[in-house]
């Protein structure tokens, strides 16, 4: 069955939405475990409260599409982002493994942000492409912060090893 713009950018809403559910639980989880690096967790938690207004200006969008969030994604990804954070918990390089998970995954949340504004467009939906816009920006700035500081989180984690 073919969808129309409308549908595939819809379910596209959806899916960041979940994607947003899913990156909350990872930062919650990883919030929690970085005392030793407070620069990190400065970063992590002002980007939670990012992401917190970036699942409003989802919710925003399918609203005015008429549409809502899709309870059995975010649940899905809500558990993934969760299992994520935990996977890397018994690692004795956690930080190293969250950095370069994190940064993988800012680079994904970008690309969806960059097609849902391509999508927005195509539907005629260009309501929708300043929340989506600002969601982007941010989400690029989380990506440089994390690849501006790999190399001091690195350094960080061989210090503390050799203590």
């Amino acid at each position: 069955m073919a969808q129309d713009a409308r549908e595939i950018f819809v379910t596209g809403l959806r899916n960041a939405h979940a994607m947003e559910t899913q990156a909350r639980e990872m930062m919650e989880r990883q919030s929690e475990r970085l005392d030793d690096y407070p620069e990190v967790k400065a970063r992590v938690q002002q980007h939670l409260r990012e992401t917190e207004g970036q699942l409003k200006r989802l919710d925003e969008c399918l609203s005015a599409c008429g549409e809502s969030a899709s309870m059995l994604k975010d649940t899905t990804q809500s558990f993934m982002g969760n299992m994520a954070a935990l996977a890397h918990t018994v690692m004795p390089d956690e930080i190293l493994k969250n950095t370069f998970a994190n940064n993988a995954f800012e680079h994904f949340e970008i690309a969806a942000y960059k097609s849902l504004l391509a999508l927005a467009d195509i539907a005629g939906l260009g309501s929708a492409k300043p929340l989506l816009q600002a969601s982007l920006k941010e989400e690029e700035a989380m990506a440089a912060w994390i690849d501006q500081n790999i190399d001091s989180v690195t350094r960080s984690y061989v210090q503390a090893q050799a203590a």
